[in-house]
């Protein structure tokens, strides 16, 4: 195969990951979800196993990547704005400690083993000192012990309901949006809201409040 071909490969593989670094955002430098793992390693997977395909050329090289972006593209906005496809994509938080008591149904549940319950590493020497645990969709394990603040888990991300943290809570949906009714927005319009000392918190998208000018 002909050096020229492969750099030319090369070059635009380069760009495409630019590319969709800069569409789908920086996430994908620093993985927090299923999706953005997959769209790495499928697109990694895509270039290095084209680049020295000498079956496939330059245009059926960049309809695949584009048809890669597009397909990307379409479940980021979907998972961003309908809550089944958020969670199918990219799961939810699981309680695995609560009160000094490991939740073993739900850890064989999610196919979490002992030894990925990784205490010491946040500086926990035995497992009755732990207050509550929770395993990101990431794979971090947040812990928190008696005596600490609870782990900060948000009301509603990207215009969506979290509804494990409003169980955690003892709160239901009609209340949530009834707190944030009252601070004159909707759910869809609302970036982060947090649960502070009993109080909702709002960060909503910038955009004029609704009986503003």
């Amino acid at each position: 195969m002909a050096y020229g071909m492969v750099f030319a490969k090369l070059a635009i593989g380069l760009l495409a990951i630019i590319l969709q670094i800069n569409l789908m955002g920086k996430g994908n430098l620093a993985p927090t979800s299923a999706l953005d793992q997959l769209q790495n390693y499928v697109l990694g997977g895509i270039i290095g196993a084209i680049i020295y395909n000498d079956a496939i050329g330059i245009l059926q090289f960049m309809l695949v990547l584009i048809l890669w972006t597009i397909l990307v593209m379409t479940l980021k906005f979907l998972k961003g704005n309908i809550r089944f496809f958020k969670t199918i994509l990219d799961g939810h938080p699981v309680i695995v400690i609560e009160k000094g008591q490991i939740f073993t149904e739900e850890c064989m549940r999610y196919g979490i083993q002992a030894a990925e319950l990784k205490l010491r590493a946040a500086g926990v020497q035995y497992v009755k000192d732990v207050k509550r645990a929770v395993l990101e969709q990431n794979g971090q394990l947040n812990v928190v012990q008696f005596g600490e603040d609870n782990i900060r888990l948000d009301l509603i991300n990207d215009g969506q309901i979290n509804t494990l943290v409003l169980d955690l809570i003892d709160k239901d949906d009609l209340w949530l949006r009834s707190e944030i009714e009252k601070q004159g927005y909707t759910v869809n319009e609302i970036y982060i809201a947090e649960y502070i000392n009993g109080q909702v918190v709002i960060y909503p998208y910038e955009k004029k409040r609704k009986g503003r000018r």
